[in-house]
């Protein structure tokens, strides 16, 4: 019991510590926002503060993917959006409830339907509970929530699906697919600026979520993969990833079951010890290893 009381104190900590680091990171000078098209409806916008962000134009409104960090960017992306077409944004879908993804929220307008995993709202709420770091202001917090493991559904003439396998990146992960147009944004389950997959485990996330998440990923009829934050991605890239994890994955879950520390499973991959962080660098998140690493302890425990 003292035990479980320590991790879920020591997760409520990094938590914290890593949303203001990564508050910290977005106040920094932000590289400028790009806005560029997919398909003649489909954009998609990089830079800015915040993780990258979809835009599709609908039949009388704009549909966006993700919000961005803070208030500011997100009026930025919006004036951009303004300069494509005069529809108003009807709707917005969150991938996750990372607060690169969900703060600039707060410059959207009221009204809107604001669509995210049921897990997702679970996360924003105990975030605001906690003082309110790490999510929008309350009024801006999901209206429509998606329960099922995939939904389907046509916003503004515009045919989506929203998918949920498991746990990933964390707890309440939705990847959204266009099936006409064949492009998937994955959120940050996919995020090339890092080599590995990032899992918060402070919010459930999992290595072996992550693989099923990716499998399911590869499995879609796609061409395009817009990433959380990156460069776009095609299936090949998604497959070459997904294969390194699994190795990884394998390979630690085997060391685990030999009862090697954790010290010993970043021996085993050539992986140094974690820097320690920079004040005004942003959060230096724990590595795949050493989360898949606690992930099956925890199990094996």
């Amino acid at each position: 019991m003292h035990y479980k009381k320590y991790v879920t104190f020591g997760l409520a900590t990094i938590a914290g510590l890593g949303a203001c680091a990564t508050l910290a990171l977005a106040q920094q000078q932000a590289p400028p926002l790009m806005v560029k098209q997919l398909k003649d409806n489909v954009y998609w916008t990089q830079g800015g503060a915040g993780g990258n962000t979809g835009i599709i134009i609908g039949q009388n409104g704009v549909i966006v993917i993700d919000a961005k960090t803070t208030p500011d960017s997100a009026k930025e992306m919006l004036a951009e959006i303004a300069k494509i077409t005069p529809k108003p944004v009807t709707h917005v879908i969150l991938t996750h409830s990372d607060l690169d993804h969900v703060n600039g929220l707060a410059a959207f307008p009221q009204g809107i339907t604001i669509i995210a995993h049921e897990n997702n709202k679970k996360e924003q709420e105990k975030a605001l509970a906690a003082g309110g770091r790490g999510a929008p202001p309350a009024d801006r917090l999901p209206t429509q929530v998606v329960a099922k493991n995939k939904e389907s559904m046509k916003i503004q003439g515009v045919n989506f699906t929203l998918l949920h396998w498991a746990p990933a990146h964390t707890s309440g992960d939705l990847v959204v697919y266009l099936p006409n147009e064949k492009i998937v944004f994955t959120g940050d389950i996919i995020a090339t600026i890092r080599p590995d997959p990032l899992i918060h485990l402070e919010k459930n996330g999992t290595a072996e979520g992550w693989i099923q998440t990716t499998k399911g990923m590869v499995g879609l009829n796609a061409e395009t993969y817009v990433p959380g934050h990156g460069d776009l991605q095609t299936k090949a890239d998604i497959q070459k990833r997904l294969k390194d994890a699994e190795e990884r994955v394998a390979k630690v879950k085997q060391l685990v079951a030999q009862g090697k520390s954790l010290e010993d499973v970043r021996k085993a991959f050539g992986e140094p010890e974690p820097a320690a962080p920079v004040p005004g660098r942003g959060p230096v998140f724990p590595t795949f290893t050493e989360t898949t690493y606690k992930e099956f302890t925890a199990k094996k425990t």
